[in-house]
């Protein structure tokens, strides 16, 4: 993990994925939007976010459900009509997928749906394997000890690089990672200056004790940290004075408020990495200038006080 520099705390450097794993950036290509199917112009976000250095492109069997996608394993099937037409850009990414939602069924990470879960994931991509598969949400009615051998089966038929979970909460990853044989190199929590649970609820704690990289998702908070101000009676849970305080370092560093959202997601000592979900290229290049923002202790603390509306004790 890169550290700030002297002072500045926004860690702008790669992060590993487990010890001796590959190295990721900062920042993530997320592809819960990619709903689009002229495969031109997937491609090319895809590669714009690769120049980019945001080599973790982050898909999951169940996008394509919303967003205009023609359902279940669409957004998948689109980055593997990309890999298709251009097979190179697999070899620059690091290639993260998720499966554990099987609607109608909320949740299911058994044995057989897992496994079956990952080798359609497989075969939409068109690729032999996944550099990093996560158990989506947590199944709350199947044992750990299942998830973690069926987990363990898949790296170990070679289908699989790493594993990681998202959503989960700390004790259920402690539970998961006490079945495991190969180690949990990932998290994937909702992150952002507006949602400061997995700094409160200790899921940062736990990527501090295990050694596990934090992939925050939605550090925009699904957009609402863009909003001009929120409306009257607005429950959005963005208080205005949290927009001001992000203005005013954003003005002061000579950014949009985007890239300072994403530097504040960037600013904590574990390394988090910002996943983040724009479909449009030129977006990309003004998110990465969060990489070159400079906040220091006030400044995220700041941000803590606007976001909770309470001055800290």
């Amino acid at each position: 993990m890169s550290a700030g520099s002297a002072g500045n705390l926004v860690r702008a450097g790669a992060r590993r994925l487990g010890p001796g794993g590959v190295e990721i950036g900062p920042l993530a290509l997320g592809l819960w939007r990619f709903t689009g199917t002229d495969v031109g112009q997937n491609a090319a976000l895809v590669e714009a976010g690769l120049e980019l250095g945001m080599n973790l492109v982050d898909t999951a069997d169940v996008y394509g459900l919303d967003w205009g996608g023609t359902g279940f394993g669409a957004c998948e099937e689109n980055l593997g009509a990309v890999l298709r037409a251009r097979p190179e850009l697999r070899d620059r990414m690091v290639l993260a997928t998720k499966g554990g939602i099987v609607p109608p069924v909320p949740y299911d990470s058994g044995a057989a749906a897992m496994r079956s879960a990952c080798e359609a994931s497989l075969a939409r991509l068109g690729t032999d394997r996944i550099d990093l598969y996560q158990v989506h949400r947590p199944d709350m009615f199947t044992h750990p000890a299942e998830v973690a051998d069926t987990l363990d089966g898949l790296v170990a038929d070679g289908l699989v690089g790493t594993v990681g979970v998202s959503n989960y909460t700390p004790a259920q990853t402690r539970a998961l990672a006490a079945h495991l044989d190969a180690p949990l190199v990932s998290t994937q929590p909702e992150y952002s200056a507006a949602c400061l649970d997995a700094l409160r609820d200790g899921t940062l704690d736990l990527c501090s004790e295990m050694g596990m990289v934090p992939l925050a998702w939605s550090p925009l908070a699904g957009g609402r940290l863009m909003a001009q101000s929120p409306p009257a009676g607005d429950d959005s849970g963005v208080r205005p004075e949290l927009l001001a305080t992000l203005d005013r370092l954003a003005e002061r560093e000579g950014v949009d408020r985007a890239a300072a959202c994403v530097a504040f997601v960037l600013a904590h000592p574990t390394a988090p990495v910002a996943i983040v979900g724009t479909q449009q290229p030129e977006r990309l290049e003004s998110l990465r200038a969060a990489l070159g923002v400079q906040l220091d202790r006030n400044d995220v603390y700041d941000i803590v006080e606007a976001s909770e509306g309470q001055p800290l004790p």
